[in-house]
């Protein structure tokens, strides 16, 4: 009998390519607000340092593994519609992942949906701008229903009487996930305007609304239709357009659509199915029939664009938030990979080649920053007429061109990553698919454009409130001021020009509008090395096509140092 003491153990080796090198370490348990030093600047430069102690907050738990991983979860155990219980009830209720729920909860209670209006101040809309796109950067998904929030609440002002009910709900820091949880005392708001046959044209809606009594502001009707989309179907109350019918008043009209009536029982809201979109995977999006749905009436009747344009005009700059978190999110995780990993003899970060398109992004993701709290800080209410001039014109210009950038930007960064950018494992894979909402959401690039040429004929003020925002840069970069010549020049031109002709013109103008004010904001509050290179690349003779194209002689090291 053999004694095993006395044998020799041999362990099994495992083969040499199981061990992991040359691999970046994973970016998690950061802070990314503290992290982001264009945003920290930005918050304190528009008064709203008073909310850095909370930013601070929400900057370590988006940062968090923990909160990264529920991200993840959200987007790949995705919703699941129940049409009906197990005993045959239409229930019509989507069904999420509890990380979902733990993700809107978080953003809900610091505030990214309603503070501006909870405890409106200067600054305010600026740090609920930083709160939102901190939770977005990381979770795009839930920051539908969150904006959405956030924008129905000057829209339900205009029926005092529908506001004194809906308004304390919305701005609640609590979030109950069930519709008709006992007591619920908080709300989360959706919107639903488009129909299949008409898309961006509202006024081709056929959705029907009769009153069921005396109809008119505040009265009760009964809705008829179908809702090509409506995001978030499990939000408690809609806005929503149909045709008001009777004798209170015709024509196009905004109504205000619970899930739940004042008795408890459930609103006819049949969802017909889930979209299949690209994007986040978080956040249902469906098809909704209506089938003599109880809505009341916000607004005057026939005035429904009008009224629900109130909530439009907020949601629009939520786009250009998002999409600013989204070029964050892009340039952390491409800076933090090239600094971890090495090629060709040297750490990725430190290659020219590299180097270049690391900054570039970076420059774009500051310069759509800095642009973002410029346009949050004119929402607030200590903004005068001047300030709601620029803000009418800007918030359109800028939605434009930071959101159509937003695609491009995430696919560079990507592309930075290598083949682990291009996995679903990898949060760019994920912002890649989901950048190009942005454009879409909320009037898409034709849209956005001529809604710029009737700001400018209807309200020539904006035009004179931008111009003067933009030459307050004047006199510090040539190439700038021939730029802002130039705007200028095109401007009266197609203040002169045919209708069809303006339409023709309308992207070359605008987008030279945007990049007026991204770099006339660059000039004015970052330093000139970054101002310097983004003017260059953006308007300078020799400027590219594509990201990594920035001059001989800029100070890399020191743009990359703010990213």
């Amino acid at each position: 009998m053999t004694d095993i003491s006395e044998k020799t153990v041999t362990h099994p080796a495992p083969h040499r390519t199981h061990a992991v090198l040359n691999q970046s370490v994973p970016r998690t348990d950061v802070n990314e607000f503290q992290l982001d030093t264009v945003l920290v600047e930005g918050v304190a430069r528009h008064d709203a340092d008073w909310a850095t102690s909370e930013l601070t907050d929400i900057g370590e738990l988006v940062g968090s593994a923990g909160f990264q991983h529920d991200a993840e979860l959200a987007n790949t155990v995705i919703p699941e519609l129940k049409t009906f219980d197990r005993w045959g009830n239409r229930i019509d209720e989507v069904e999420y992942h509890p990380s979902y729920h733990r993700i809107i909860s978080a953003a809900v209670a610091h505030g990214a949906h309603t503070s501006a209006w909870a405890d409106p101040k200067p600054g305010a809309n600026v740090a609920r701008a930083a709160a939102f796109m901190l939770f977005s950067q990381v979770e795009p998904g839930h920051a539908c229903p969150i904006s959405m929030t956030h924008a129905v609440i000057p829209s339900l002002e205009l029926q005092p009487d529908v506001a004194a009910l809906w308004t304390p709900r919305a701005l609640s820091r609590s979030y109950t996930p069930e519709l008709d949880a006992p007591g619920k005392a908080s709300a989360i708001f959706g919107m639903s305007m488009t129909e299949k046959q008409g898309g961006s044209d509202v006024r081709a809606n056929t959705t029907i609304a009769k009153p069921a009594g005396r109809g008119g502001p505040g009265a009760d009707y009964l809705l008829t239709g179908h809702k090509w989309f409506c995001s978030a179907p499990m939000s408690d109350a809609f806005l929503v357009l149909a045709q008001a019918e009777g004798a209170a008043g015709e024509g196009l009209s905004c109504f205000l659509l619970p899930r739940i009536l004042p008795d408890g029982t459930r609103n006819i809201f049949r969802i017909q199915r889930l979209k299949n979109k690209l994007g986040n995977k978080s956040n249902a999006s469906s098809e909704i029939e209506l089938d003599g749905t109880v809505g009341t009436m916000i607004g005057e009747p026939g005035r429904g664009v009008r009224t629900i344009i109130e909530m439009v005009s907020q949601t629009r700059l939520d786009c250009i938030l998002g999409s600013t978190a989204g070029m964050r999110q892009s340039v952390a995780e491409a800076v933090w990979h090239a600094r971890h990993r090495s090629a060709f003899g040297a750490v990725l970060a430190d290659q020219p080649a590299m180097t270049s398109v690391l900054a570039d992004l970076a420059l774009e993701s500051e310069a759509a920053t800095i642009t973002a709290l410029r346009l949050a800080r004119a929402q607030d209410e200590d903004a005068d007429e001047q300030e709601k001039a620029f803000r009418r014109l800007a918030t359109a210009v800028a939605k434009y061109w930071i959101c159509k950038r937003g695609p491009h930007h995430s696919y560079e960064a990507l592309e930075c990553l290598g083949g682990n950018g291009y996995t679903e494992d990898f949060p760019l894979a994920r912002r890649y698919r989901e950048q190009p909402v942005m454009a879409v959401w909320e009037g898409s690039g034709n849209v956005i454009a001529l809604d710029v040429l009737r700001a400018m004929t209807r309200e020539p003020d904006s035009v004179a409130a931008f111009d003067h925002e933009v030459n307050l840069a004047r006199g510090n970069n040539p190439v700038l001021d021939h730029h802002l010549d130039r705007v200028r020049r095109q401007l009266g031109e197609l203040a002169t020009m045919a209708p069809a002709d303006a339409q023709l013109r309308a992207r070359t103008v605008v987008e030279a509008m945007a990049l007026a004010l991204q770099a006339s904001l660059m000039v004015r509050h970052s330093p000139a090395a970054s101002s310097d290179a983004f003017i260059a690349a953006r308007l300078g003779a020799d400027r590219g096509h594509e990201y990594g194209t920035l001059p001989v002689g800029t100070d890399f090291a020191g743009i990359l140092a703010r990213a």
